[in-house]
């Protein structure tokens, strides 16, 4: 992972890049990700977790190896070059088997790290900062670290047996829940530099005790709590005074930079704000597919107008129905009360919907959709009234009005957002790496 080396290097060096990390498995925004890549001439970092992609599938249903090659088909019909790809594991630990022992779950999360790294994933981020069955909550900072260590050393073995360019890792106590907070926020605790201090030192003691001094310096992000998040209808904005100290802290540390977590729906300005406070890895997922989400759903309300309603897809019926009937994935998170659990499973920024896109009634009823409206194409008027922004897009010929492109263009939006705060970061790394 040369690039993301280079790209840390320039960091340190006081110039402020970054790079956006995309953890979604859904094809069309992996492929809005690419296309956004191939514009501004970089690469793109892709990251699954360990809930997503592991070695029983997942809820994806994809191991390591296979969800590689699912991206590379994408990168291959974008024409993104594979050597552009930069896979990443996110949240690697005994985070899907926490009911589990101790010894049960870090076994399976032996057994994830090497997968992951044999299939070429090479940015690692050994997380081990949840307590499984038995264990004390939380976990003590050098127990986290001991297993990242452990893990660490799994990941090596797999490296040099498979040959490529070297891990990199990110490491952390302080991380935050994957997919956004389960319950209503009102602020954030930031990370103090004494507990980042620490963070560090216990890792560092872990990584020697294991025999990994030499990989230290490929260890180049640290997992803390910015003062960022969101819950279902409210986000937590990044307060640049806030973490001013925490800033200053990563300063006297020559290979890390902050890996930032549930980054999604801040606002430009404050994406900007996190890099130029060294929280240069960014990691975006939900706020993504919330925006696929938000296109679906103008989709199918133009098709509704142009067909009136019940002579179409019934796409967001069909949606919310087999969510209602199917409510393993958002159950535990939103109200039960039925009006509101609609409106949640529809509008809540942890976006738990996401989860339901694979279902096979949901893919026929969305290609219905599609294919309705690729026949007949939505007017212009239709678009300006529900899209605006792909209007905007279409009307300046960079799009054009077909609804796969305009569900691309909603997620692009987004992604531009990133890279523009992310400043450009690649150009002279790609001549290197």
């Amino acid at each position: 992972m040369d690039y993301l080396l280079n790209l840390v290097r320039r960091h340190k060096a006081d110039e402020a890049v970054g790079i956006h990390s995309v953890c979604s498995a859904h094809p069309l925004v992996i492929e809005a990700a690419m296309e956004t890549a191939l514009e501004r001439h970089l690469p793109v970092l892709i990251e699954s977790t360990s809930n997503q992609v592991n070695q029983d599938g997942g809820y994806t249903g994809m191991t390591p190896a296979a969800f590689r090659d699912f991206v590379y088909g994408i990168a291959d019909r974008t024409g993104l070059p594979r050597e552009r790809v930069l896979l990443g594991g996110d949240h690697l630990g005994p985070n899907a088997w926490q009911s589990e022992s101790p010894a049960a779950a870090m076994a399976k999360a032996d057994v994830l790290i090497d997968q992951y790294v044999q299939a070429g994933f090479r940015k690692i981020h050994l997380d081990c900062s949840m307590s499984c069955a038995g264990d004390p909550v939380p976990l003590p900072d050098a127990v986290v670290a001991e297993r990242a260590a452990r893990l660490c050393v799994v990941a090596e073995r797999a490296w040099r047996a498979s040959g490529g360019e070297a891990p990199v890792y990110v490491v952390g106590t302080e991380v935050p829940v994957p997919g956004g907070a389960h319950e209503d926020l009102d602020e954030l605790s930031v990370t103090s530099p004494h507990a980042a201090a620490l963070t560090i030192k216990v890792h560092r003691l872990a990584f020697a005790a294991a025999g990994l001094d030499a990989v230290w310096p490929r260890v180049v992000g640290l997992v803390v709590q910015p003062g960022v998040e969101f819950d279902h209808h409210k986000v937590i904005d990044y307060q640049p005074q806030s973490a001013a100290e925490l800033s200053r802290f990563i300063e006297g540390e020559p290979t890390l930079v902050y890996e930032a977590h549930s980054t999604d729906y801040q606002t430009p300005s404050n994406l900007a704000a996190l890099v130029a406070g060294h929280f240069a890895i960014l990691k975006v997922g939900p706020g993504l597919t919330f925006a696929l989400r938000e296109t679906l759903w103008a989709l199918a309300d133009i098709e509704e107008e142009m067909t009136g309603a019940g002579n179409g897809s019934d796409f967001k019926n069909t949606v919310l129905e087999v969510m209602r009937t199917e409510p393993e994935y958002w159950r535990k998170y939103y109200d039960n009360d039925p009006a509101r659990a609609r409106f949640d499973q529809q509008y809540s920024l942890s976006d738990r919907i996401r989860y339901y896109w694979p279902h096979p009634a949901i893919q026929a009823a969305q290609a219905q959709l599609l294919d309705n409206l690729e026949r007949t194409t939505p007017p212009l008027t239709l678009l300006s009234q529900y899209l605006p922004a792909q209007y905007e897009a279409v009307r300046e010929g960079r799009v054009r009005n077909l609804p796969v492109e305009l569900l691309k263009e909603g997620v692009a939006k987004v992604l531009r957002q990133y890279m523009d705060a992310c400043a450009g970061a690649a150009i002279k790394e790609l001549e290197t790496c």
